[in-house]
């Protein structure tokens, strides 16, 4: 079979992690979801290689995942491999003004050194969970700032291929994408930041940090942002306007502190979720004309609402 074969081929291949039926809720934000068939944690470029070469070779079907932050995933699990970045993907280095880091690097421990160098640029992103990888990825930020503004190059590792150095400015970025996962892995960024006042740095970081702890239900399991804000107005705005402000499917709820988070209460089901994005979608629909559009990544054997 190929998934025997695959497994087989890889635990004699790979220096990290090889294992079979890893539960998904362990390795999401949500604490949501089934078995992957595979979890391959891949600690260099030589094995993102070697794993890439014989999932293709094997026919099986592959995703990288980060702190999965930003998944729901299918309560039936993901009929795949699942591929962490590891050891090699986990350092960082700063230069001056210049930080480089792999795409496996929390994003706070980031937000952390700058802070401690007196380097301004990433005060948005304090409080934000995940991976650099997955922040380049969905281009991360608030409103008025986003990581793709300080991306100088980010390294890519394209299956057959090898490595790739792209410019920030040859990205296309978005609100709240990039083009980067269709260019290949992420596996590294150079970020450029500037010079300041170490207070002034403190000061601002922990004035988002109390914006964000008022504003989203920080202390319950969630995916972040569930829907992508339209143009000229707000997600949550519309799902509270439409009265659904803690409403509720099995054990997840709209939440009653952000209404563009849907919040895990102890017992969700992945299934739970996607029902709650259905009311959600039909309701704003029906009375605002307006058809949000999912955030959250869905990982699994489900199609999004």
């Amino acid at each position: 079979m190929p998934l025997e074969n695959a497994y087989r081929r890889l635990s004699d291949s790979l220096s990290g992690v090889v294992r079979r039926g890893e539960v998904l809720a362990r390795r999401t934000s949500y604490h949501i979801g089934g078995p992957a068939d595979l979890l391959l944690e891949c600690d260099s470029i030589a094995d993102l290689g070697v794993a890439t070469r014989i999932l293709l070779d094997e026919g099986v079907e592959w995703t990288v995942l980060g702190k999965g932050s930003n998944v729901l995933a299918a309560d039936a699990g993901y009929r795949g491999a699942v591929i962490v970045l590891g050891r090699e993907f986990r350092n960082h280095e700063v230069d001056g003004i210049h930080l480089r880091a792999g795409a496996g690097v929390v994003l706070g421990v980031l937000v952390q050194d700058a802070f401690k160098r007196g380097l301004t640029g990433m005060e948005f992103a304090v409080g934000v969970p995940g991976t650099l990888g997955g922040a380049l990825a969905m281009n991360a930020g608030s409103r008025d700032e986003w990581i793709g503004a300080i991306v100088e190059s980010v390294t890519v590792f394209r299956p057959g291929a090898g490595l790739e150095s792209v410019r920030g400015t040859d990205v296309v970025w978005g609100y709240r994408r990039s083009d980067l996962p269709e260019r290949g892995i992420i596996v590294e960024a150079s970020l450029r930041l500037d010079e300041s006042d170490p207070d002034r740095v403190r000061r601002v970081m922990e004035a988002s940090l109390r914006r964000r702890k008022a504003s989203q239900p920080l202390g319950q399991p969630s995916a972040g942002s569930v829907f992508v804000n339209p143009p000229g107005d707000s997600a949550g705005r519309l799902i509270e306007a439409s009265g659904l402000k803690g409403a509720s499917c099995g054990g997840a709820a709209v939440s009653e502190v952000h209404a563009n988070f849907i919040v895990n209460t102890g017992s969700a089901t992945a299934e739970d979720v996607l029902e709650l994005v259905a009311r959600i979608r039909n309701t704003v629909k029906e009375e605002h004309g307006v058809q949000l559009t999912p955030e959250i990544r869905f990982l699994g054997e489900f199609e999004p609402a």
